[in-house]
């Protein structure tokens, strides 16, 4: 073996050492990806129980089996625990409610998609709670970074949901004066309502109630021709909510 062999089989040895440890980094790397994602998943199934406020390190950790440390370490901070929380909340919303809602033709027909989607997620939310109405009520005079979050979640919904109203008027599909802050606070006003009757109060008939509501503001508000390219929602079109609430027409746990 010659001298000049000498080094460039070290190189190659050192490349392929250089490998192994880059490899086993990123799969060290996906393994505690997994883990947090484990970690936020089972934080956000006891804050929709408990709120945000509930949510600590030590009740985590047991839940997962895991230590504090271990815990900790993914987090830094019980505040952060609960901001990811929040994202995660806000992500899986926009997949079940905005996202899908895009497949639609801008106007009316959005609109509802949008209203029918939200009314989907609030029929498990009357069974595992919302953390958007749990959080405000917890944070709603605390500033501070978990608020900021909320709001932030909360407001970027609203402007989606504002921005569908546009251009359904844009569309010509409402009145020409029609007032479209005033739409997308009706709407919100419409889902809110039903969280405290349904949830709170166990009112009979919130949900059919409420689908008539939005009914009557698409009836003020939208002009014939568009209301009859979109059939009204029903509770029967609702996947998951006859489930949720068995028999809207009684006083059934909900």
């Amino acid at each position: 073996m010659s001298v000049t062999e000498l080094p460039a089989k070290t190189a190659r040895a050192a490349r392929s050492l250089s490998g192994l440890q880059v490899a086993g980094a990123a799969k060290s790397q996906q393994k505690g990806q997994q883990t947090k994602a484990a970690i936020i998943d089972a934080a956000l199934g006891l804050a929709t129980q408990i709120g945000l406020e509930g949510l600590s390190i030590g009740a985590l950790a047991e839940v997962m089996r895991m230590s504090k440390s271990g815990v900790f370490a993914h987090f830094g901070s019980r505040e952060e625990l609960q901001i990811s929380v929040i994202r995660e909340y806000f992500a899986r919303f926009e997949e079940e409610v905005f996202y899908p809602a895009l497949k639609e033709p801008k106007g009316l027909p959005r609109v509802q998609a949008l209203f029918g989607n939200w009314m989907k997620r609030v029929a498990v939310e009357l069974q595992s709670g919302c953390i958007f109405i749990s959080g405000a009520v917890e944070f709603d005079d605390r500033p501070g970074p978990v608020r900021d979050a909320l709001a932030t979640s909360v407001q970027t919904w609203l402007a989606a949901m504002y921005r569908a109203v546009v251009l359904a008027k844009e569309a010509g599909h409402l009145h020409a004066d029609a007032d479209e802050r005033q739409i997308a606070f009706e709407i919100h006003g419409l889902i809110l309502a039903l969280h405290y009757e349904a949830r709170f109060l166990k009112t009979p008939g919130s949900i059919d109630r409420t689908l008539r509501a939005f009914q009557s503001i698409l009836a003020r508000y939208g002009n014939d021709a568009a209301l009859a390219l979109s059939p009204p929602i029903t509770s029967a079109s609702l996947t998951g909510m006859a489930r949720a609430v068995p028999d809207s027409s009684s006083s059934s746990s909900v």
